[in-house]
């Protein structure tokens, strides 16, 4: 198995994102600390650069930079497909969905106002069926979709959806015009610059130890020193620890992978994914694929996993995983493999919360690229008293992991847990991905 992997690995490999070709991670550390400011923001992702860009406008300070984002880019689906609006009142559940549908719009509108260059493209998403009998809750979300958020959506039957996708791995599935990606490193630099241009100073490599008040300031400790501020955001999402014990008790973090091929053969992407579209299953452990915005090579992507291990050592499961979907690929090698922390919270949502005059916005719980962007304005919003409108994220309680202490042990429980329920749903396929099986046209038209 090593020396078949080695075949497949391009000799130019890196364990680190096909992102950082275009737009690599920024080194701030030689940005001195200052001594005091009017708003630390602690996280660089979307969240945290997009508070700093609308707290710069105001005279303020921003924090950090990185990206390892998948680039998918959706509205108000997240909330409808994980039943996370389930049993709330009528009213409630509709606020949701209207800030959820407001932070695609407010993505498209900032990206075109700051004229950010991060390759956003509309081309829309497949929802793909993983099992025959996922096809019939993929009909329903797709209704539920159409009727409540406004999306065109177009339902594919297992004989139709070649249109969409070369394989017969799927069972159906449907199509949401709306959706799309974008190049997120690309993204994140837009963002530092923007912010720089508003007023902002970046400091890379000063994690945050702890945030202490002092009177009316707060005394944020970082491995660089210790800095005041008039006001602290929290914007760590999927990388908050212990330097704000009561936030790390709400946020869990969850390992996404993803790898990337090296450019595939003229007219292969076409047969592939003709049309360009972001790719998702219904699996609980999550597949997702797309192409990169060039169009030149396929992204492929899967979460949760029992364990957290190296990116590199895990590439050969996702390239199996990837080949049972697209057996096109076997002579296709690898350049890419990396991963990052998603954020994902008890009730499926995210939220802006303000605890001890200490801000938070995190929780993307995997649908993070215009939620973020859109939940950092508008807790930057909230802390510069620019608005007197809270949003449905910034005013719902935000529970605590069950069994908080026992956190280390809640992924592994779950990704169990989620492969069991994917085993029960098609279990030939399940063992076939675990032993590395190339799909054949006969074994993944069998279905389970």
């Amino acid at each position: 198995m090593a020396s078949d992997h080695a075949r497949h690995v391009h000799p130019e490999f890196r364990a680190e994102p096909y992102w950082w070709l275009a737009a690599p991670p920024e080194d701030a550390r030689a940005e001195p600390l200052p001594a005091r400011v009017d708003i630390a923001i602690v996280g660089s992702g979307f969240a945290g650069l997009s508070a700093a860009l609308e707290a710069g406008r105001a005279g303020a300070l921003g924090s950090g930079a990185s990206s390892r984002s998948g680039g998918m880019v959706s509205s108000g689906q997240k909330l409808v497909l994980s039943e996370a609006l389930k049993g709330l009142p009528a009213a409630r559940a509709e606020a949701a969905l209207e800030d959820s549908k407001a932070t695609f719009a407010f993505l498209q509108d900032l990206i075109a106002r700051e004229r950010l260059d991060c390759d956003l493209a509309l081309t829309g998403r497949f929802f793909g069926a993983f099992a025959p009998a996922h096809f019939a809750t993929l009909r329903r979300n797709a209704e539920t979709l159409a009727e409540r958020t406004g999306v065109t959506i177009r339902l594919l039957s297992r004989e139709q959806q070649r249109e969409e996708v070369g394989s017969d791995y799927f069972h159906g599935g449907f199509v949401v015009e709306e959706y799309g990606g974008l190049h997120p490193a690309k993204l994140n630099r837009a963002l530092r610059e923007a912010a720089r241009a508003a007023g902002a100073t970046l400091h890379s490599h000063a994690r945050v130890t702890g945030v202490r008040r002092d009177g009316a300031r707060h005394l944020v400790e970082t491995v660089r020193g210790t800095l005041a501020a008039e006001r602290v955001l929290f914007a760590t999402n999927g990388y908050t620890d212990n330097a704000e014990p009561w936030l790390a008790r709400r946020v869990l973090p969850v390992m996404s992978y993803q790898i990337a091929t090296e450019p595939l053969p003229p007219g292969m992407m076409a047969r592939l994914i003709p049309r360009r579209r972001m790719v998702t299953d219904s699996r609980k452990e999550l597949t997702y694929t797309r192409p990169s915005p060039d169009g030149t090579r396929l992204l492929f992507g899967c979460r949760p996993r029992a364990r957290t291990l190296d990116p590199a050592r895990l590439a050969p499961a996702l390239r199996a995983r990837m080949l049972r979907i697209f057996p096109e690929l076997e002579p296709v090698r690898l350049t890419h493999a990396w991963g990052g922390f998603v954020g994902m919270t008890t009730d499926r949502v995210a939220h802006i919360t303000e605890r001890d005059g200490v801000m938070h916005a995190v929780g993307c719980n995997g649908n993070g690229v215009a939620l973020m962007t859109w939940l950092g304005w508008h807790a930057a919003q909230l802390m510069l008293g620019r608005t007197n409108r809270r949003s449905f994220f910034a005013d719902i309680p935000f529970p605590a992991l069950p069994l908080a202490p026992l956190k280390p042990l809640m992924v592994p429980v779950a990704s169990a847990a989620y492969h069991l329920r994917d085993f029960a749903s098609r279990p030939a396929e399940i063992l076939a991905e675990r032993l590395g099986r190339v799909a054949r046209t006969s074994d993944s038209k069998g279905g389970s």
